[in-house]
């Protein structure tokens, strides 16, 4: 395997961690119809005898959204414990995901978008499995920092891809969270369209500099090069 295809993998990963992050924080904040508001939602009401259930899943899904965030900037800039902390993350990520959608399946029928949380965790801690078998973990190593330009790019386009996730938001979780032609998901529209472009922005920033930065250096080592001979 050469650095190309490793730096590529390890992006790979960064990128699906950052989104799982973002999975975690969306899907922990819209628990909040079946954990707290299930009055106001007339087809919460199912949830009602279950909001002890729900409300610790609710808490501890944003508080894992946010250690995912933090998992992932670790991983941009490398550590000898990142990929283990990451682990960890992971699977309690899929194990209380998993548990919300077969609590849902049972109380409800149903588990969209639940399910769609626990598809992002059980996907990305595959990856990172994968990430250990003996031709690759010697190649795809997260104890080494990558170079500055990588780390933003890394970074860049997990930002970006998440920004674009919470702008979607409104198509991938109103079909679920509508009733009698009111999509809930429009009551939290101001904070849905500034953290996602907020994201997307600074994320497209960061991939900018990053290329600017990867040019200039291919630049500057062609000049070497040409002075040399």
């Amino acid at each position: 395997m050469n650095y190309k295809t490793a730096n590529s993998l390890r992006v790979t990963a960064i990128v699906f961690m950052g989104l799982t992050a973002a999975m975690n924080l969306l899907g922990g904040a819209g628990t909040v119809c079946a954990a707290f508001l299930t009055k106001k939602y007339p087809p919460m009401w199912v949830f009602m005898d279950y909001q002890w259930l729900y409300q610790p899943i609710m808490i501890i899904t944003i508080i894992m959204g946010f250690a995912g965030v933090w998992a992932t900037v670790k991983l941009t800039r490398g550590g000898t414990t990142v990929y283990r902390d990451t682990m960890i993350i992971l699977v309690l990520g899929t194990l209380l995901a998993g548990i919300q959608v077969y609590a849902s399946l049972m109380i409800r029928g149903k588990a969209v978008p639940a399910n769609m949380k626990l598809y992002a965790n059980a996907v990305t801690l595959i990856l990172f499995l994968l990430l250990k078998l003996p031709r690759v973990r010697e190649r795809v190593d997260f104890s080494r920092p990558a170079k500055k330009a990588e780390q933003a790019a890394a970074g860049g386009i997990a930002a970006f891809a998440a920004g674009i996730m919470t702008l979607s938001t409104f198509f991938w979780v109103g079909p679920s969270h509508s009733y009698m032609g009111n999509n809930w998901v429009e009551e939290y529209q101001f904070p849905i369209l500034v953290l996602g472009s907020l994201l997307a922005a600074g994320g497209l920033t960061a991939i900018l500099w990053a290329l600017n930065q990867m040019l200039l250096s291919s630049t500057s080592g062609e000049l070497a090069h040409k002075s040399k001979s």
